[in-house]
């Protein structure tokens, strides 16, 4: 099916969910032509369309999707993770939003889109093409998979970043100076990565073999910031594995003044990691898609 017939231009949308996405969505659909209701709150009323979008959180799918069932000809959502057991198809922008975005946002970006008919299939890669980005299948056996990648390289990225500040602060580098320091490393390293991949960008102690100053590194962190000590470790230890280097030979170690030794059970380290997880979890973010 030619995905350009999929809908026509007076096709009417309704967004459902008046989150980040929602609302960018709502706007880049207008903006495309599109007759758009919404986006329209939980419990709101929903007209009659050619096509119900579900922008809510994942746990609220299904309910979404019975309230509008009915009142639109098909229905889609626009989770990464989330199979297709409530709706007709979906339609997953690979960006993060903060809400404020232009229509343009979406131009050139990838878009995970499935469906449950060729029909559906080709509604989500019309949207998805309307909206300027590069529709891609992704099976819901894939999804939960698909949706890891994203995260690694959002989410979690930010995880890193911040950890980066507060090792920067102890140092003496306030926090949004650091950002702005630090920023220009960020930029060339994500450049090299996106031009040649992980293991040919990688430099620094551990990929020239440096244990020593990546022991000092760890003495540092270990004085300063010790709830990251355990997040330092596993980082170091899958950047060896990147580098070529055995990640299993135990880390050197330079213990700070007072430093007990460090359990290496996992449930030591992973109790610390997900201490420092969490602790980012609850500053103020922005939403994204991924």
């Amino acid at each position: 099916m030619n995905p350009s017939s999929a809908l026509s231009p007076e096709a009417s949308v309704a967004i459902i969910g008046a989150g980040r996405l929602g609302g960018v969505l709502a706007g880049a659909l207008r903006h495309a032509g599109f007759t758009v209701q919404g986006p329209l709150g939980r419990g709101e009323a929903v007209p009659s369309v050619d096509v119900a979008l579900l922008c809510v959180p994942d746990a609220a799918i299904a309910e979404a999707a019975q309230h509008v069932r009915g009142r639109t000809r098909l229905i889609g959502h626009v989770s990464g993770a989330t199979p297709l057991d409530d709706v007709d198809f979906s339609l997953h922008p690979l960006q993060t939003f903060t809400g404020e975005e232009s229509p343009e946002v979406f131009h050139g970006i990838g878009a995970a889109v499935a469906g449950r008919t060729d029909d559906a299939l080709a509604v989500a890669t019309h949207l998805a093409e309307i909206l300027g980005a590069l529709p891609f299948e992704i099976d819901d056996a894939c999804r939960a998979a698909y949706h890891a990648a994203a995260s690694l390289a959002s989410n979690l990225v930010l995880t890193v970043l911040d950890a980066a500040e507060q090792v920067a602060d102890a140092a003496g580098i306030p926090q949004a100076e650091a950002r702005a320091l630090l920023t220009p490393l960020v930029r060339r390293t994500v450049e090299n990565w996106s031009d040649a991949g992980a293991a040919a960008a990688l430099t620094g102690p551990i990929a020239r073999g440096d244990e020593g100053t990546v022991a000092r590194q760890r003495t540092a962190i270990a004085a300063s910031r010790p709830d990251l000590l355990a997040l330092f470790d596993e980082l170091c230890a899958s950047t060896r594995s990147l580098a070529g280097r055995d990640s299993r030979q135990p880390p050197v170690v330079e213990r700070a003044a007072g430093e007990t030794k460090r359990s290496e059970t996992p449930t030591e380290a992973d109790r610390v990691s997900s201490r420092s997880l969490r602790v980012l979890a609850q500053r103020p973010e922005s939403e994204g898609a991924a």
